[in-house]
């Protein structure tokens, strides 16, 4: 194959010092490889908002069945049924149909009582404390309730969950796969035990409405989910419902810990913190980097990309590109813009309304208590993960 790339910039989304902060490097890309190939890992990229957009969207050229995490793809791992993150269609329209009602905005929405009842339940006992973690005293706390009370996992069994969850994604310290990253066994038989239990004491929960829809199938067969697609669908709900919005409270305070300004302003007047969510996934988006597989050439920037190759499609780049946006580089939270965060197209997040709700309700609840704070950054720590991205600790200091 013929890669034609008069620039030397280097994009490796396994290396830590890249990932501590990428976007120096992506707008390198943007401006000298809009069309990037990387030969150590034999992939290609898109990182401007005018490319990777129509590419989000145009899923019958840009295939989500092989993977959408690059050493998935790579691997040529054969996903169960029901992974719909791993799909396409016709097969990923069925099982979406089953999941889009439940996680509507209106019935998201309906959690909020709930989700400021974790907050409070995790923050009240900080109130006069000169500081807490972002990550250890909440977004590890309040997300994984959140799903674990949706899906009906047990109390006592969501925190082992969730760091079964955290240790699959985490990259070795030397930004190497782990072993379960190389295995692709993504689907632990410990939620059998949910799926069997909640069978025989159904409930009005998430698990129960899995394990009873009936839907017509790819064979015009109506039908209900096997154990093993409600298996496969709740632990990647659990994953999704738990990494994302945990990065994106960690995010939440960091950012505004270096912008104390607009910190201020958003103590004084809470009715900004919708759009600051907003903005803040723009920004940073916790979920930065889409694998896909190509199923015909396409042709960008005058070079063609045959057919089988993996494209990664940047939206964080999106999300900064400064042909999109006015000063990207720059967060405001008065900012009014269509982000990349949450995808596009068919594969527009499913949770997108339940993780504005928690960022959302996150946030007010902190600034009722805390409303000002500096990062700790001697103790803070970053995620080293190739999926998502994040603090795993993110202490601050109550001003």
């Amino acid at each position: 194959m013929s890669v034609t790339s008069p620039s030397d910039v280097y994009y490796d989304p396994y290396d830590p010092e890249i990932d501590t902060d990428p976007y120096p490097v992506w707008k390198r890309m943007r401006d000298e490889a809009p069309l990037y190939y990387n030969e150590k890992h034999d992939f290609w990229a898109l990182t401007r908002y005018e490319d990777v957009e129509p590419a989000l969207g145009d899923w019958n050229t840009y295939r989500s069945g092989e993977g959408t995490v690059l050493e998935f793809v790579k691997a040529g791992i054969t996903f169960p049924p029901g992974a719909i993150l791993f799909e396409d269609p016709p097969i990923h329209d069925l099982h979406r149909k089953l999941l889009i009602r439940v996680f509507s905005p209106r019935a998201m929405n309906a959690l909020e009582d709930k989700v400021r009842g974790y907050c409070a339940h995790t923050l009240d006992p900080l109130v006069g404390a000169d500081r807490f973690d972002f990550i250890e005293d909440l977004g590890a706390q309040m997300p994984m309730r959140t799903i674990g009370y949706l899906l009906g996992i047990p109390e006592e069994d969501q925190v082992a969950l969730r760091d079964q969850i955290d240790d699959g994604l985490r990259l070795n310290a030397d930004g190497s796969l782990s072993d379960y990253q190389r295995s692709g066994d993504f689907s632990p038989e410990s939620f059998g035990d949910y799926v069997d239990w909640r069978a025989k004491h159904p409930s009005d929960d998430l698990m129960t409405q899995l394990l009873n829809a009936e839907f017509e199938d790819e064979n015009g067969t109506v039908r209900k989910l096997t154990r093993e697609q409600v298996v496969t669908v709740a632990f990647l709900l659990a994953g999704a419902g738990n990494e994302t919005t945990t990065r994106l409270i960690g995010w939440t305070g960091k950012v505004l810990g270096e912008n104390p300004d607009q910190l201020r302003e958003l103590a004084a007047d809470r009715s900004l913190i919708p759009n600051a969510i907003e903005e803040l996934l723009r920004y940073e988006a916790p979920s930065p980097v889409q694998a896909r597989k190509l199923s015909r050439d396409v042709t960008h920037h005058g070079q063609t990309v045959e057919a089988g190759q993996i494209m990664l499609l940047l939206n964080a780049s999106a999300n900064r590109d400064e042909r999109r946006f006015p000063d990207p580089d720059r967060f405001d939270i008065h900012r009014s813009a269509r982000h990349l965060s949450f995808g596009y197209g068919i594969h527009h997040c499913l949770g997108a309304a339940l993780a504005r709700l928690e960022g959302r309700v996150a946030l007010d609840e902190v600034l009722k208590r805390f409303p000002s704070w500096e990062v700790d950054w001697d103790n803070a720590v970053q995620a080293r993960t190739s999926t998502v991205r994040g603090w795993e600790k993110l202490p601050v200091f109550i001003r």
